[in-house]
């Protein structure tokens, strides 16, 4: 990039972008948002230049390093965490895996409180949701629960990582192997968590990743599938791009070295192979600009999770004081979270209510958020739906949907926003101490 070009847009981040001054009571204080510097500006720029713009080399420079800092042999990066969602299940449906490919009726064991797409997939392949409940400190599935849930038609676990908080990996892993399930782990919210001094997204055959604004990292919009299968990387291929069963990367011809010597189905010997689909496929890819964006955010991630954990450590300190009020949230035991976010549950016989002390909060320019859908079989889209099974009564689901509330640990919160989010907390909550 020329040396004027790189110094105008230097500055131009400088002119629109100066360090925010926070003052309380009127500047917002988000529960997350995107964090960068003129770096990113400058990929994104030369990501243009260069003429490409659909995935390729910046692309494949991500790929590589979030390859390398999971420990994994294989990255897909797509257009967001849903669609990483929708890609991991449906891979696990190609006839490849033979007997234990995934087939419509099979189950799959869910959390019944978190975002929808981690259970949506399972529904658009055909196969039958098993909900359990949260637990309340945690907000994560307990083993227990999990257990319960097995039947002779149980074929995987798809489950998140609550908030950054990472599950029970080690029952689960015990559970997949001991009844031959596929473990798929929803890293959206857990980017930097840690397990037994591991990585999340190491563990299971395969694990979903989200660049968007919210999340650990950004590029925008954006996603990725990660594992150290070589079936499942090309079934992910496959249904990412169209389906086609050709896996020769954007822009590429042969790698096969057959490209007209295949005969697939029913088409003539000699057929193109890249035009010949082995999956109902879609297209999902990302563009190079957004890759360009995510390596310079990748750099940053080292200090972005030292401050979402510092920022939770601070408030979980801070909430000691109020635990006859709330129920706050608890990691799982050998693991240390990149906290997505601070998350408070009223306990029963609080003398105030969520709606009381959330709209408190947003009054005070303090952003909160429910957990994701809370209960989603309480929403519209899944209400007396068939094709889905319930394992109890998820009474914390229900209770987390009508009591629980987060607020933001993000780098963009430093201590003057803890400060006045303390500050408000204790004046709400004075009236209520003897």
């Amino acid at each position: 990039m020329d040396r004027r070009l790189r110094e105008s847009i230097k500055q131009h981040f400088k002119n629109k972008f100066p360090p925010p001054k926070f003052k309380p009571g009127i500047t917002p204080v988000p529960v997350s948002g995107k964090v960068f510097d003129e770096q990113e500006l400058l990929k994104g720029v030369a990501a243009v230049l260069d003429g490409w713009w659909t995935e390729g080399h910046f692309a494949q420079g991500f790929e590589k390093a979030f390859a390398k800092l999971t420990g994994v042999r294989y990255v897909t990066l797509v257009n967001s965490g849903s669609s990483a969602n929708l890609i991991a299940l449906s891979s696990l449906t190609a006839k490849v895996f033979g007997e234990r490919a995934l087939k419509a009726g099979d189950e799959v064991i869910t959390a019944a409180t978190g975002f929808p797409t981690t259970v949506n997939p399972i529904l658009q392949n055909g196969c039958v949701p098993v909900f359990v409940d949260n637990d309340l400190e945690t907000k994560n599935a307990t083993l227990t629960s999990i257990k319960k849930a097995i039947s002779v038609k149980t074929k995987a676990i798809m489950m998140a990582h609550t908030l950054g908080n990472p599950l029970p990996i080690a029952g689960i892993l015990e559970l997949a192997q001991k009844y031959k399930l596929w473990f798929i782990e929803d890293c959206c919210d857990a980017l930097g968590s840690r397990y037994k001094n591991k990585l999340v997204g190491a563990f299971g055959h395969l694990a979903t990743f989200s660049f968007y604004p919210a999340h650990q990292i950004t590029m925008g919009e954006g996603g990725a599938v990660i594992t150290s299968n070589p079936l499942i990387f090309r079934a992910l291929r496959q249904f990412r791009d169209w389906g086609r069963d050709c896996w020769c990367d954007t822009g590429k011809d042969n790698t096969c070295r057959r490209r007209f010597g295949w005969q697939m189905g029913e088409l003539p010997a000699g057929y193109d192979h890249k035009y010949i689909y082995s999956q109902i496929g879609y297209n999902l890819k990302l563009t190079d600009m957004q890759a360009a964006i995510g390596l310079s955010q990748l750099r940053k991630l080292p200090r972005f999770v030292k401050a979402r954990q510092n920022n939770f450590k601070e408030l979980s300190d801070f909430f000691e004081q109020y635990e006859r009020f709330f129920i706050c949230s608890k990691s799982e035991p050998e693991s240390k979270p990149c906290w997505f976010g601070f998350m408070l549950v009223i306990r029963d016989g609080a003398p105030f209510t969520r709606l009381d002390i959330v709209n408190y909060l947003e009054d005070k320019h303090i952003a909160t958020r429910s957990l994701f859908g809370g209960n989603l079989l309480r929403h519209p889209a899944y209400l007396k739906r068939s094709g889905m099974r319930v394992i109890g009564q998820l009474m914390n689901s229900d209770k987390i949907m009508r009591d629980g509330f987060w607020i933001g640990v993000y780098p963009g919160i430093g201590k003057p926003q803890l400060s006045y989010i303390k500050k408000c907390f204790s004046d709400f909550l004075e009236k209520f101490v003897t």
